[in-house]
């Protein structure tokens, strides 16, 4: 490590995501987030349009609206709130129904339009492993840079159903986070073939936060007509773990093996290896994290906690293929036009069973972790 890498890394910087609190009915609350973070998901709308154009020249703006509003229908089919939610969001924000869909979205259109990317590393961990008996849970979130710069942690209360505490890109009404029923419920993008229209992969997390249990969040993700393929991590305070690699036509469940569970971005489960199409230094990347993220947990065993958690998720040991990447790694695991813009632009940290969590910008070797809990509910 250089002199100049080392002296940033003991000044680490303090900056933390902006946080907003919304309450209401959920069109109230998609309204609300339109409001306070207009700026921000117009920045969104241009960057993400942006880069679809920049980097893999994707017709017009109106072709990919057009695109997103086909999952319309399986949204209020099956998360009629969330549908609320979205037009609450277009209304306070400004902008066309259409392109607040686009912002949910952007994972299945990035498949339409033939682009690949590997994102996150995820962890669980059971109460018999950590140093108070609380299970832990969270991922380090890899997405291009620019989504450090639009990202924020919204504490959701529903006039009806568990509150929700989730970090997210402004404007996308579900990414990663816990309720406050106990539940946490984190995702990896993992690659088949047979991506439909249908509910999309990023809302999976939503409808999980949904339940109070992981078991009554199995049942649920594996009801709904999946428009692809997502891995989900998902915990919750009665002691269930679980993680549960879905493709849009069936599910496999992985059950944690002495309290630890991990996942990166390739199938693990026997059921679905063949649906697998990471190939090359991405599936080679895949495979080292996965790795060195079991390793490092089970090296820690019984001494794991928030703080542990926080070295671990800053960890670059596995060089270039990181648990924390940061600018220029990239150019290492495919050099030249294969290269990403991917980094670990958010790290988080979960107690669900306490309601907690910590919550760095990224890369988290760069950035202090804040912590987060939910308010009291009247």
């Amino acid at each position: 490590m250089n002199k100049s890498r080392s002296e940033k890394l003991l000044n680490r910087s303090t900056k933390s995501f902006p946080f907003y609190h919304f309450q209401g009915t959920h069109r109230q609350i998609g309204q609300q987030h339109g409001e306070a973070c207009r700026e921000l998901i117009h920045k969104n709308l241009e960057m993400a349009t942006e880069r679809l154009r920049r980097k893999y020249n994707v017709p017009t703006r109106e072709e990919v609206i057009e695109a997103a509003l086909k999952y319309h229908s399986y949204v209020q089919k099956y998360a009629p709130q969330f549908d609320e939610e979205i037009q609450g969001l277009a209304e306070g924000a400004g902008i066309s129904l259409g392109e607040s869909y686009l912002l949910q979205v952007r994972a299945e259109l990035n498949k339409i339009f033939q682009t690949n990317q590997t994102e996150c590393t995820t962890f669980a961990v059971a109460s018999e492993v950590t140093a108070d008996g609380s299970p832990l849970i969270g991922q380090n979130a890899d997405l291009p840079a620019f989504y450090g710069e639009l990202s924020v942690v919204i504490e959701s209360i529903p006039d009806q159903g568990p509150a929700t505490m989730m970090l997210t890109p402004a404007g996308q009404i579900s990414f990663i986070g816990i309720n406050d029923a106990g539940v946490g419920a984190f995702g990896n993008f993992v690659t088949c073939d047979g991506w439909r229209v249908g509910f999309p992969r990023y809302f999976l997390t939503k409808l999980a936060l949904t339940c109070s249990t992981v078991a009554e969040a199995v049942n649920l993700v594996d009801s709904v007509y999946r428009a692809s393929s997502r891995n989900l991590l998902m915990l919750d305070k009665q002691g269930g773990i679980a993680d549960v690699e879905t493709i849009p036509s069936k599910i496999s469940l992985i059950e944690a093996k002495n309290g630890i569970l991990a996942h990166s971005n390739h199938f693990v489960s026997p059921q679905l290896l063949d649906e697998e199409r990471l190939t090359g230094i991405e599936l080679e990347n895949s495979r080292v994290r996965i790795a060195r993220m079991e390793e490092m947990l089970d090296a820690n065993r019984g001494k794991l906690n928030a703080e542990v958690m926080q070295d671990i998720l800053r960890d670059r040991g596995s060089f270039p293929h990181c648990l924390c990447q940061i600018e220029g790694d990239e150019g290492m695991q495919a050099p030249g036009e294969k290269a990403t813009d991917i980094i670990t632009f958010a790290s988080v940290i979960a107690e669900p069973a306490k309601g907690h969590l910590w919550i760095a910008i990224g890369p988290p070797d760069q950035y202090e972790y804040k912590k987060y809990s939910f308010s009291p509910r009247n």
